[in-house]
């Protein structure tokens, strides 16, 4: 059986074993050594024993909690810390589930899973260690930003005003009007982002609309669209100081 198998085998294909595990195995030991070189040639850099009576500032949490405290600055603790991981931990279990691309099982590729790959790429890659660089380098005092080259200043001021959104027209973003606007435009966002492209894909009779399904298709882009609400809040605050979109007394986005 194992030799008709073999058989079956294309000259452009490998078998998994012995070929790729063996030079994982060989990458493994390689970088084993060289963090235990670098671990004996390198002190760690650990700062003095910690004073219960003085704050850290800024007071920073591990850097791989750092893209979580960064999204702080940008939505509403709950948000933030609870919505937000919630929905990261949902859409790495639905992954399989949602993927009807056949291709790339068993082997690397690109061209034949653009979409899933440049997604996974611009999800981690840049939303989570952006937010982890932009945590550990560029928040100095006070959560400043501050340019790798300039000097961390514990007495500078930075006067900024942020805006709710509705504040803008003049309305407060705390009254019935305002959550009713922030709630609709939030709503108009999910809304256009699923029915635009789901419209367009069925006028041009896209195969990958009839794999998916409508429940599928509905996941998938609900996943993508909250992925994508992260830096259009990002430079709405960076850029026009806008702190939330839609205020409610449970929740801000």
């Amino acid at each position: 059986m194992a030799k008709e198998k073999d058989s079956q085998v294309s000259e452009d294909e490998l078998h998994t074993w012995p070929y790729l595990v063996r030079k994982e195995f060989l990458a493994t030991i390689i970088v084993m050594i060289i963090l235990m070189i670098w671990s004996i040639a390198l002190d760690a850099p650990l700062e003095e024993p910690s004073d219960p009576s003085l704050t850290p500032n800024p007071a920073k949490a591990p850097w791989y909690f750092l893209g979580l405290q960064e999204m702080l600055v940008y939505f509403d603790p709950w948000i933030a810390g609870v919505v937000f991981p919630t929905m990261i931990i949902i859409g790495l279990m639905v992954i399989p589930y949602v993927d009807i691309n056949p291709k790339g099982n068993g082997y690397y590729t690109f061209k034949e899973r653009k979409f899933a790959v440049l997604t996974f790429c611009f999800g981690f890659h840049v939303l989570w260690i952006l937010l982890i660089i932009v945590g550990v380098f560029m928040r100095g005092p006070g959560w400043l930003w501050f340019w790798p080259w300039e000097e961390w200043d514990s007495h500078r001021i930075v006067a900024e005003t942020n805006y709710d959104l509705t504040q803008f027209i003049g309305i407060d973003s705390k009254s019935l009007l305002g959550s009713v606007i922030g709630g609709g435009i939030v709503s108009i966002y999910f809304f256009l982002g699923m029915t635009v492209p789901y419209l367009l894909m069925k006028m041009r009779k896209s195969q990958m609309l009839e794999k998916l399904g409508t429940i599928r298709y509905s996941i998938v882009v609900f996943l993508f669209l909250s992925m994508l609400g992260l830096p259009i809040k990002m430079v709405l605050k960076l850029v026009l100081h806008l702190k939330y979109i839609w205020v409610t007394p449970w929740f801000n986005i």
